[in-house]
């Protein structure tokens, strides 16, 4: 039995999540009280996903926290997973809003309402300031952590429903057009629903220990084969804890004139640490594959005829 093992802390930028938090908590009062005032859909919409905003940027926190923790005797791999749970409940958050600002639309649509677009200017043009920090923040995370991924994206929609408020209240102003602005609304439901499925949809395959999207699973496993000292290769499992952490299993049947601790398994470890990423790594080594194993246990052969039987019958039992 070989294994490889690489054990990082958690990422994620806990200092700029804080900031960011503490611009979006802070402008979210002031940007409701300005939804309220100017009557405006589109603005209570942004105010929304700023809510979404600042309870994403507190998840994402408590995630990071809770994933530093070491691992323990219950929670062996630690509480890495964490981070993808959080990811997936901001995704579920945004589906809510969105699906919300979707139905009040079309409540307003059918009579809409009047709207003081000077007002709403000025609260949407604050909150583009706003979300452009706190993107800026961010964005160097979220390509390799779901969970800041997930509240990047939560301030990128708002960032985009600030840009539509904008251009809404400048509309309504200069030609009194005040349906324009729930189908401003609308428009950012309808941008934030596919971007959120993407998000949900990688963080359940994450939790369904799928393979990460990452990896191409057919080019991994034609390198493990052609590796040298390698004949076969079985029980090939492929999944992460978290985003940026995979973890691969695989049964290698070696060959039986090389050294497999020795020879095979550092240039198997190093292999798909270069071309994969994949640090943390635990190989079997076989000179029979196990099938062959448990059918010559089964019928209870002769060891005689099957000269690698009997160890590889207590490598199976392991």
């Amino acid at each position: 039995m070989g294994a490889g093992h690489a054990h990082d802390q958690t990422g994620g930028n806990e200092r700029s999540l804080k900031i960011a938090l503490a611009l979006t908590g802070s402008f979210l009062i002031a940007e409701v009280i300005g939804g309220i005032v100017t009557n405006s859909l589109a603005l209570i919409s942004d105010a929304a996903h700023m809510l979404t905003d600042t309870a994403a940027l507190m998840i994402a926190l408590v995630a990071i926290a809770i994933a530093k923790r070491p691992a323990d005797r219950k929670r062996t791999f630690g509480y890495y997973r964490f981070e993808i749970l959080a990811a997936a409940f901001n995704a579920l958050l945004l589906f809510g809003v969105a699906i919300y600002i979707l139905y009040e639309a079309y409540l307003r649509l059918k009579s809409p309402p009047q709207i003081e677009s000077i007002g709403m200017l000025v609260v949407a043009v604050l909150g583009l300031i706003v979300n452009i920090v706190s993107m800026r923040l961010l964005s160097g995370k979220q390509e390799s952590s779901l969970n800041i991924k997930g509240a990047y994206l939560e301030v990128w929609s708002d960032l985009l429903g600030s840009v539509g408020v904008i251009a809404g209240a400048i509309i309504i102003r200069f030609t009194g057009w005040a349906w324009v602005d729930s189908v401003i609304a609308v428009l950012i439901g309808l941008w934030v629903l596919p971007r959120t499925w993407i998000l949900l949809k990688s963080s359940l395959n994450v939790l369904l220990e799928g393979v990460p999207e990452d990896i191409d699973i057919d080019k991994l496993e034609k390198a493990l084969r052609g590796s040298f000292g390698v004949r076969g290769i079985h029980d090939l499992h492929v999944w992460a804890l978290t985003s940026g952490k995979a973890s691969l299993t695989v049964h290698i049947v070696n060959d039986p004139a090389v050294n497999p601790e020795a020879e095979v398994l550092p240039a198997v470890r190093q292999m798909l640490n270069d071309k994969f990423g994949i640090s943390h790594i635990t190989v079997q080594f076989e000179l029979t594959p196990c099938e062959q194993a448990l059918a010559a246990e089964h019928f209870k052969l002769s060891p005689g005829l099957h000269p690698a039987g009997a160890a590889v019958e207590v490598e199976s039992k392991k």
